[in-house]
C-alpha cells in the first residue's frame, strides 16, 4: 500500500480529522493554561493594589492564587480528556458508571487522599497558612513555599524541602503571622548589678532602633520582662524584640553582638562553664 492510498484511508475512516482535533484539543489545553495563569497573576496584582504595604494580605492573596490555579487546571485536564476519548470513538458513558463503581471500591483505599483535601480545605478556609510564613508542622519546621488542598510544602533553614500531606497536619505553629518576636535570655555573673545590665539592654535597643538598616523591621521597643533564673552560675534576664514577620532572627543576631561587645567594654562579666581536668594521684607502693 503506497502513501497515497494511506491517506485515503485515513480520510475514508475519519482518522485525519480524529487527529487534528485531537491536536487541537492539545493547543486549547495549553492557550487555556497560559491564560489561566496570566489572569490569575493580573487579577492578584491588581486585588494587592488595593492594600499597598500589606505583606500580610499580599500572602493570603498569593496563597489563594496557586489553589485557584490548581482546581482550575485539573478542570481544564478532565474536559480535554473527555473529550480525546471522545475523538478515539470511546464511549464516555460506560467509563463515567464504571467509575462510579470503581470510585465506591478505590474510595476505601484513598481515605488518606480525602483526609488530605478535607484538611487542606479547612487549613485555606481558616487562613493558618500562607505562602511565605514560617511555620512548624507534622514535626517539620520551614518556610512555605505552596500549599493546596492535597499538601503542603516547605523549606526550611538548610534549603531542604519538606513536602507533607495536609491529612498529616494537626496542629500548625505559624510562627510569622502578623509579627516575630525574639527572646533573649541574657546570662551575668552573681557580683553584677541587675539593674545596670537592664540599662544597657535598652540602650543596645535604642541605638538599634535608630539604625537605618534596622529600625524598619523593630516594632516595638525591647520589653525587658525582668530577673527570669538563678542559674548554676549566673542570673538569666529575659527580654523580647517584636519584629516584622520574618525578621526576628536578622535583628536579634545584631542585637546580640552589640550587646556582646558593650559588655566587654563595661567589663559585664558572662560566665561561661569551666572543664576542670583531673588526673588522680599515683597508688604508693
Amino acid at each position: 500500500m503506497d502513501l497515497q492510498n494511506i491517506k485515503q484511508l485515513f480520510v475514508e475512516k475519519g482518522y485525519l480529522q480524529s487527529a487534528l482535533q485531537i491536536v487541537l484539543v492539545f493547543v486549547v489545553v495549553f492557550l487555556v493554561t497560559r491564560l489561566i495563569n496570566l489572569i490569575t497573576k493580573k487579577l492578584t496584582s491588581r486585588i494587592k493594589k488595593q492594600k499597598p504595604g500589606d505583606g500580610e494580605f499580599a500572602k493570603r492573596i498569593d496563597t489563594l492564587r496557586s489553589v485557584f490555579k490548581y482546581v482550575f487546571q485539573i478542570i481544564v485536564f478532565v474536559i480535554a480528556a473527555i473529550i480525546i476519548l471522545g475523538e478515539l470513538g470511546i464511549e464516555i458513558g460506560p467509563i463515567l458508571a464504571a467509575a462510579g463503581v470503581v470510585g465506591v471500591a478505590v474510595g476505601f483505599g484513598a481515605q488518606s487522599l480525602v483526609k488530605d483535601v478535607i484538611s487542606g480545605t479547612f487549613i485555606l478556609v481558616q487562613d493558618q497558612i500562607r505562602v511565605g510564613d514560617w511555620v512548624e508542622v507534622a514535626g517539620k519546621e520551614g518556610q512555605v513555599e505552596s500549599v493546596n488542598l492535597k499538601m503542603t510544602r516547605l523549606r526550611d533553614i538548610s534549603g531542604n524541602v519538606h513536602f507533607i500531606p495536609n491529612g498529616e497536619i494537626t496542629v500548625v505553629t505559624n510562627k510569622t503571622r502578623d509579627y516575630s518576636k525574639y527572646v533573649y535570655d541574657v546570662g551575668v555573673a552573681y557580683k553584677e548589678d541587675v539593674d545596670q545590665v537592664m540599662g544597657v539592654m535598652k540602650e543596645i535597643d535604642e541605638e538599634l532602633r535608630q539604625d537605618a538598616d534596622y529600625k524598619d523591621f523593630i516594632l516595638e521597643p525591647l520589653e525587658i520582662l525582668g530577673l527570669d533564673k538563678f542559674g548554676d552560675s549566673a542570673v538569666i534576664i529575659k527580654a523580647v524584640s517584636k519584629t516584622l514577620p520574618l525578621k526576628h532572627k536578622k535583628v536579634g543576631r545584631e542585637y546580640q553582638r552589640r550587646l556582646k561587645k558593650r559588655f566587654d567594654k563595661d567589663d559585664i562579666e558572662i560566665p561561661f562553664p569551666h572543664l576542670t581536668l583531673y588526673y588522680g594521684e599515683e597508688k604508693p607502693e
